[in-house]
């Protein structure tokens, strides 16, 4: 039986060898811009260095692809679980301006997050992961998934509202090119998209051109002074954000098997990603910049093309490298309007949740059992309640002399893997088809 193209290949809707390298660069490119808002608006927030956030990000990408055999199509970029930590150990001083004696502490207390990967990677080689993903089912990976792109859609929109005309732009071109565009056209939507609305951007003149002029072409993206220190309560304070980010980290590793129809989490193993987001991390905070994250944003890309080969996210951790050292080029890239961003997030952070909902339904998670019900309703309430009823985003505790604030994504999954482990009828089988298992997918 002859194949078509969405079966050859790798699982997506061509095959990589007909694309061919141009086509590839540009799919890298396409992941490139996906990540840039978010994966840049971290150090912003925080202080921390434009410049190495690219350059860790890029190489933390392909350190985790190095560990896990270059199976995973992920793009690992800067990870908001961790604002919290950086706002208590280092906040902005009175003016306005970074905190740069205390921001080395933060990222020392980074470096010990990624080691709490690192540990739980450990127990499941040790342990097995069909005992480990017991606690972790589709009835909570799934609404976990669905809460993460909620969560991050009151960001598209507020980006978007700074200026509607070129949000609706970039988001009709992203729409139309992925609807009716054909071959090449249909791949890059979001590509496109931006292009479209930044040229509408120049007419409308919205687009300021003096960073550009004033940008340097050559620059080196470590400070030295801005390098990892350590102190034991900066430590403290960041480390047991882990817990919020390993969650994450399944649940981005649920969302990128849903989309691909491959199951990441049994090869190469739920052991050897978090081993790789968890170094990628450490040597992030190391280096000085903010903790790395499977990208949701890259997720949704991968949603819209149906181009999975992870050599596309190589490409694009490559092409971060490059910008990094280039002050220019970053100059250039921080000309795009908010708004163009906000309307192409509309579009990804949708993406993220849609998959969500469709990793409960391939799975055939079974609503009419009551446990099913409780958990999905605690995970959702919680997560989204929690992070937007405080200005934290999360629940603020004190833990001796220590504030330690938990997300409200980090409460939700607590609470759905506690649920999950307490409630009777959890006979979930890792591994096992859907109508192979009762009770959880009836």
């Amino acid at each position: 039986m002859k194949k078509t193209k969405a079966e050859i290949g790798e699982g997506g809707l061509f095959d990589a060898r007909q694309l061919g390298i141009p086509r590839m660069l540009l799919l890298g490119l396409q992941h490139t811009f996906a990540m840039f808002g978010a994966t840049v608006l971290v150090p912003i927030i925080t202080g921390l260095d434009v410049s190495t956030t690219l350059l860790v990000a890029g190489l933390g990408t392909l350190l985790f692809h190095l560990l896990t055999g270059g199976k995973v199509p992920a793009f690992l970029g800067s990870s908001f679980a961790f604002l919290g930590g950086f706002a208590a150990v280092a906040p902005r001083l009175a003016d306005g301006s970074s905190n740069l004696e205390m921001l080395p502490y933060a990222c020392g207390g980074v470096v010990a997050a990624g080691l709490v990967y690192v540990v739980l990677a450990a127990l499941i080689a040790a342990f097995g992961i069909r005992r480990v993903m017991r606690f972790f089912p589709p009835i909570v990976t799934g609404p976990i998934i669905i809460s993460i792109g909620l969560i991050l859609s009151p960001t598209a929109v507020q980006n978007a509202s700074t200026n509607w005309v070129l949000a609706l732009i970039a988001l009709a071109a992203i729409v139309a090119c992925n609807i009716w565009g054909k071959g090449m056209v249909r791949i890059i939507p979001i590509i496109l998209g931006i292009a479209a609305a930044y040229i509408a951007a120049l007419f409308m003149r919205q687009v300021d051109f003096a960073p550009i002029l004033e940008a340097d072409w050559l620059g080196f993206p470590i400070r030295r002074s801005a390098m990892a220190k350590f102190d034991l309560n900066a430590i403290l304070m960041i480390m047991p954000i882990a817990l919020a980010t390993i969650m994450e980290h399944i649940g981005d590793m649920a969302a990128i098997s849903a989309t691909t129809g491959k199951n990441y989490i049994a090869d190469p193993g739920l052991a050897r990603t978090l081993l790789g987001d968890g170094l990628a991390t450490s040597m992030a905070g190391f280096l000085g910049g903010p903790a790395n994250t499977t990208y949701g944003e890259n997720t949704g890309v991968l949603a819209m093309t149906r181009i999975y080969d992870p050599r596309v996210m190589r490409i694009a951790a490559c092409f971060a490298i490059l910008m990094s050292f280039s002050p220019k080029i970053d100059a250039v890239i921080n000309t795009i309007p908010t708004a163009i961003i906000g309307g192409v997030s509309i579009i990804l952070y949708g993406m993220i949740s849609a998959v969500g909902v469709r990793n409960v339904v391939e799975n055939r998670v079974d609503f009419t059992k009551p446990r099913n019900l409780i958990i999905a309703a605690v995970i959702l309430v919680s997560a989204l309640g929690i992070n937007f009823a405080f200005e934290t985003n999360g629940l603020t505790f004190q833990a001796g002399d220590y504030t330690i604030t938990l997300s409200g994504l980090a409460v939700a999954a607590i609470l759905g893997v506690v649920l999950n482990a307490v409630l009777p009828g959890n006979d979930y089988e890792f591994g096992k088809a859907p109508e192979e298992t009762s009770g959880e997918n009836a």
